[in-house]
């Protein structure tokens, strides 16, 4: 068996290529969906209406960006809203202790890294899925950052000693006009893509997440890529909990709750396999869009928050069934 038994294969980009991709469905879906808020309402298409929703959408993408490793592995990280809280309270304590601001950030970001290497580790070393032991370190991590802040909100004061200067990374605009945390996730995005598609941290995601027995057979490390994509997870999941403080200069223990469902679907509405193997991370970015878009949509349009969650999960139960038929469908052919 050689390696190109299990490697992706790379070819050319063509017109016919993309018309072929995975992708393609979601991005007309896309497409319409601008269409139809451009119809909808005459406030849509207003720069500042646009810059919000890319401003909205940073976080979430920040953290599909590191899950979209985890999923193309074949694996779940439902930890992700949790370690978004974790970093952002060991940032916030202590930036209220008068740390540094840019050593509280590493403080923070470092926490949530850690928390996704345990993650790796216990998938790997201890044989559990994933599901599983993310389930429990999605309460384990929200426990451990309950106690050290002892449950109780944390604020920041602007005159507090480099606070100014923190909040300019999630309220500040680059030229004054676009958000700093369009920014953020427009260059980890860059890093994801090249990442995933021209390294070989990528190269072997693919090989893992198609077939782990074949990747094991051609000499690739299967526990230290499965590992890779945790640790990338927990990383961009910390990054957004470092610019979800910096933007509200507030922060709890419950912050975050939820976040990783809203982060899975985006991976999934982008044409990942939930069982691993396939996805790209312009897929990931798409659907991390589409979702900006309907929530952006549904909410300059008056419609009830209660009906929004109704509409968001319809929306990635449709996703992952045209997935399923897409996949009969080629397999039949």
């Amino acid at each position: 068996m050689t390696a190109t038994a299990v490697a992706p294969r790379r070819t050319a980009f063509t017109p016919r290529k993309l018309l072929h991709a995975r992708e393609t469905g979601v991005l007309a879906a896309l497409v319409l969906l601008f269409i139809l808020g451009a119809v909808m309402s005459p406030s849509f298409l207003q720069a500042g209406n646009l810059l919000s929703v890319g401003q909205q959408i940073a976080q979430i993408g920040i953290m599909a960006i590191g899950a979209t490793f985890v999923i193309i592995n074949g694996e779940i990280d439902l930890s992700v809203g949790s370690i978004y809280a974790l970093a952002a309270i060991c940032t916030g304590m202590a930036v209220a202790a008068d740390v540094a601001w840019p050593v509280a950030v590493v403080l923070g970001v470092a926490a949530g890294t850690v928390a996704g290497l345990l993650n790796g580790l216990a998938v790997v070393m201890l044989g559990v899925p994933s599901f599983i032991v993310t389930l429990g370190t999605l309460s384990v991590f929200r426990g451990v950052a309950l106690l050290i802040s002892d449950g109780a909100p944390i604020s920041l004061n602007a005159e507090q000693p480099g606070v100014a200067e923190f909040s300019l990374l999630g309220q500040g605009r680059l030229f004054g006009v676009i958000p700093m945390q369009f920014i953020f996730f427009l260059v980890i995005a860059a890093i994801g893509i090249v990442l995933l598609s021209r390294s070989r941290l990528g190269f072997n995601t693919y090989a893992v997440g198609g077939n782990q027995e074949a990747a094991r057979l051609v000499g690739i490390n299967v526990k230290a890529v499965k590992i890779s994509a945790f640790v990338l997870s927990g990383f961009t999941a910390s990054m957004a909990g470092v610019l979800g403080l910096s933007f509200l200069s507030y922060v709890q223990g419950v912050t975050g709750t939820g976040l990783e469902l809203t982060v899975i679907s985006a991976v999934i509405i982008g044409g990942a396999a939930l069982f691993g193997g396939s996805g790209t991370m312009w897929g990931t970015i798409i659907g991390v869009a589409f979702i900006g878009l309907l929530q952006n949509i549904l909410n300059i349009n008056g419609i009830s928050s209660f009906w929004q969650t109704v509409i968001t999960g319809l929306v990635i139960v449709a996703a992952v069934a045209a997935d399923t038929w897409q996949r009969r469908r080629k397999t039949k052919a």
